[in-house]
């Protein structure tokens, strides 16, 4: 296991990106190509859905086992695909550095198409097999994951403020008439939006407005996933948990792994970011 360095070889400026910097590329173009399509009406969603998504009937059957692989790399919406990309740009970028390209990209990989497993099984237990799995939160899981073995008293910020107005909007339109809700719904999204803005924000202070959560890394992952899997338990949430829970699962073998073939450097790795 070594740091991530850029070679001291002369290369073409895409060669030098990092493997984080491409994943993220792939996933954008991807999703601007599928909305393009399906905004011109060239491909119909049911399409994209059934060829590059996870559907848990198909692969019961055994078709379309690609969707195990494509379903990382396709997000239908643009908050999913911003939020999983913002969360890749950081996560991604301190564990590559920590083990390398190969290993991350590896790592990545197999956590998504785990999670991809692990959703098929969640979907089995709740007896829904037809609604489609998309993105790459299960990767991105994966990364936490290893990161929670590696580094666990590292600090990191989660953004709560996105997932509870998710939260939020989901019970409100379930509990409130619909003509009320047509009231509280515009608002909801005008205060996403501006959770998102806040994100990317210079200005501390208007980056609370998305309310950060300052957290040790090994608390993360429970952080994460404990509270949405409570909430799913009573409203249905558009969060695949299931997904998390599998590339996470896969993160944290890893990381032990690594912990065990390589004490000398993982522990003086965990010392460094105490």
């Amino acid at each position: 296991m070594h740091p991530y360095s850029i070679s001291g070889k002369k290369g073409s400026w895409f060669s030098n990106l990092s493997i984080t910097t491409l994943l993220i590329i792939i996933n954008v173009v991807i999703s601007i190509l599928i909305w393009v399509l399906i905004g011109l009406n060239l491909v119909p969603l049911d399409f994209i859905l059934k060829y590059f998504a996870i559907t848990p009937d198909l692969i019961l059957s055994g078709k379309c086992l690609w969707t195990l692989f494509t379903s990382m790399f396709v997000h239908i919406e643009p908050f999913h695909i911003f939020a999983n990309m913002f969360s890749l740009f950081f996560v991604g970028k301190f564990l590559e550095k920590i083990i390398g390209r190969k290993r991350f990209f590896w790592i990545y990989i197999a956590s998504g198409i785990i999670g991809g497993l692990f959703f098929v099984a969640g979907q089995i237990l709740l007896g829904n097999i037809i609604t489609p799995g998309v993105g790459a939160s299960g990767a991105i899981f994966g990364l936490v994951g290893v990161l929670a073995v590696l580094v666990p008293f590292s600090r990191i910020y989660l953004i709560v403020g996105p997932l509870l107005l998710i939260i939020a909007e989901v019970i409100l339109s379930s509990v409130l008439h619909k003509n009320i809700f047509g009231f509280v719904g515009p608002l909801i999204t005008v205060l996403f939006i501006l959770m998102l803005f806040s994100m990317i924000s210079f200005n501390r202070r208007l980056r609370r407005i998305s309310i950060p959560l300052e957290l040790p890394m090994w608390l993360l992952p429970i952080i994460a996933i404990v509270p949405l899997v409570i909430v799913g338990l009573f409203v249905e949430l558009p969060i695949a948990n299931s997904a998390h829970f599998g590339g996470l699962v896969i993160g944290l073998i890893y990381g032990f792994y690594l912990r065990k073939k390589f004490p000398n450097k993982t522990k003086r790795i965990s010392q460094m970011f105490r």
